[in-house]
């Protein structure tokens, strides 16, 4: 029986420490870049933001406030409340649709976090998440031109922490909440990572995201919904899926409906968008998700 626990353990700690060895790099690097971007660059794409025009067709604002929402550093919490002094300056809907949306799944800190995954699947998932945002943009533009799609009553910009005078302490203590935010499920990231190639067969990961099924595909949108927690958490599970035979399709499926469906951040949203526009919401990020995925493993 000890002897038992002592391999088990031997394993654990060798897939634990293979995993921690090709990822750490890339989660040490999006600390830093978050960092910097947050606290030098985060003021000036928010101001680029509110210095969108309301003339012209409104679409190429759309694919502008998709791309900020890329670039901006915010986490949904502080992105619901940016997005509703954005509404207070006269922002458009369809912008804030798209800004919000691209916002939530991406974020140049997961960008570097995602570099661990390969460039194909870093490439697809910046453009899924990219055109997410470009097309709940277009939804709003098109269905909803005279009726307000969000309601921001309750939530007022929220202040910068980033104010020390000292710009090198500044960029520190932005650093150090980077690392008590993303660390812990970075870690446990790992530690189930470890597990999943230790416990779960290679053929099990393969029969159920594999290939070019929809199944399969429905199947990551799903579990993306329970199983995500952190950006930097879900990287090494994915990794590890990957190698034990998920599609790449799969894949893309489960880091749209991850981030989007995040428990943590679905009271949030609801809020802001009320019963009946929350689940106009899910089934939109369920079905974009799907075909997504369908569309990467045929192409």
């Amino acid at each position: 029986m000890i002897n038992t626990i002592k391999t088990e353990w031997v394993y654990f700690c060798y897939y634990f420490t293979l995993q921690f060895s090709q990822i750490f790099r890339y989660w040490v690097a999006g600390m830093i870049i978050g960092s910097v971007i947050s606290v030098f660059f985060k003021d000036k794409i928010h101001t680029l933001m509110r210095n969108m025009k309301s003339d012209g067709s409104g679409i190429s604002g759309i694919i502008f406030a998709s791309m900020l929402g890329v670039a901006s550093p915010l986490c949904m919490y502080g992105t619901i409340p940016i997005a509703a002094s954005f509404s207070k300056s006269g922002i458009r809907d369809e912008w804030l649709a798209s800004f919000m949306m691209s916002s939530i799944l991406l974020n140049p800190q997961l960008i570097i976090y995602s570099a661990a995954l390969g460039v194909k699947v870093l490439c697809i998932r910046i453009i899924s998440c990219f055109l997410c945002g470009i097309t709940a943009g277009l939804i709003i533009r098109s269905a909803y031109k005279k009726n307000p799609f969000f309601t921001f009553r309750s939530f007022d910009e929220p202040k910068s922490r980033d104010t020390d005078p000292n710009i090198f302490i500044r960029f520190l203590k932005n650093l150090y909440r980077n690392l008590r935010a993303t660390g812990l499920y970075f870690l446990l990231g790992i530690v189930l990572s470890a597990l999943f190639q230790r416990y779960i067969p290679a053929d099990a990961i393969s029969f159920v995201f594999g290939g070019s099924k929809a199944w399969g595909v429905l199947m990551a949108s799903t579990v993306g919904v329970p199983l995500y927690v952190c950006g930097g958490g879900t990287i090494p599970i994915i990794k590890t899926w990957l190698e034990n035979g998920m599609s790449i399709g799969s894949a893309a499926a489960f880091m749209i409906t991850g981030p989007a469906t995040k428990i943590t951040n679905l009271g949030a949203l609801k809020v802001v968008l009320g019963a009946r526009h929350f689940a106009f919401y899910l089934l939109f990020i369920i079905s974009f998700s799907c075909l997504s995925g369908i569309l990467v493993n045929l192409i």
